[in-house]
């Protein structure tokens, strides 16, 4: 899921990608993590020299995979799991190597019980919402909105949709149906700053309600439809936003006010940041 593919290493970010059931790794953020590089580009460069010269076949270790950059594209960056990502930061000088080894290892060993227990994996997303500070009740939400999620995106790639730029377009296509607004255009008008943040993780009890609304039924109009390729999953994707569009004008006329709003969570982003550096 979208959800798993950032981690924290001492505040800062690293992209990672589920591939052939292994967690890999941007080279780059693990190299700005370790060097405090203003170039971590640059200084990838010259370490891959320098591991040729060592006699490193990077073809075996380094695989390019899609992840997505800060103007939220998809771009081949250089990966590594977690063996190879050993090598590299051992040619790599630095005081943050050893503690890094040890969570990218402990990183490894939660993927590998979560494959064999499917609900640690859960558990482990739980905890996270709740050391964030969420409610007990939006968290159980959630959980349920990323399950459905999974559900939705597993038909997409069995159907011949492309992961990256054509998944964010029929979530684009659901959300708009839904709410009024693509990704992008909620999250400006939930005052989120910050391309990386998830929008989902913003969403009011309802919002995440009528999320899942929508993402449910464009997963059960794919499926009883056999829709194939991008432009029949766009069609029901379009279908099932409308279902849940339907649904929060009707609850919006009832209790008369918008269930699109405003209200985030930057709060407690903030608050758990505070809690870091007041440690």
């Amino acid at each position: 899921m979208t959800e798993n593919k950032l981690v924290v290493f001492e505040d800062k970010k690293i992209r990672r990608i589920l591939h052939n059931e292994e967690w890999y790794f941007s080279v780059i953020d693990v190299v700005e993590v370790l060097t405090d590089s203003n170039n971590p580009n640059r200084y990838w460069s010259d370490l891959k020299i320098k591991l040729n010269e060592e006699g490193v076949q990077l073809y075996d270790i380094i695989v390019q995979l899609k992840l997505p950059a800060n103007d939220s594209k998809y771009y081949s960056t250089d990966c590594a799991n977690t063996q190879s990502m050993f090598r590299i930061i051992q040619s790599i000088p630095s005081k943050k190597a050893e503690p890094f080894k040890q969570w990218l290892a402990q990183l490894g060993q939660e993927r590998i019980e979560e494959i064999e227990n499917p609900e640690l994996g859960q558990d482990r997303i739980k905890e996270y919402y709740e050391l964030k500070g969420y409610p007990k009740e939006w968290i159980d939400k959630r959980l349920r909105g990323i399950a459905i999620r999974q559900d939705l995106t597993y038909e997409w790639k069995n159907r011949n949709v492309k992961e990256g730029q054509e998944f964010a377009i029929l979530t684009d296509e659901i959300t708009k149906a839904t709410f009024g607004k693509t990704v992008k255009e909620y999250k400006e008008f939930k005052g989120l700053e910050r391309k990386n943040q998830n929008l989902r993780d913003h969403m009011t009890d309802w919002e995440l309600i009528l999320n899942m609304l929508g993402e449910k039924a464009t997963t059960e109009i794919t499926v009883a439809k056999n829709s194939q390729g991008f432009d029949e999953c766009k069609t029901s994707a379009n279908d099932g936003g409308n279902i849940a569009k339907n649904t929060r004008v009707e609850i919006e006329q009832k209790i008369g006010k918008s269930l699109v709003s405003k209200n985030n969570y930057a709060h407690l982003t903030k608050k758990r940041k505070k809690l870091i550096e007041a440690k």
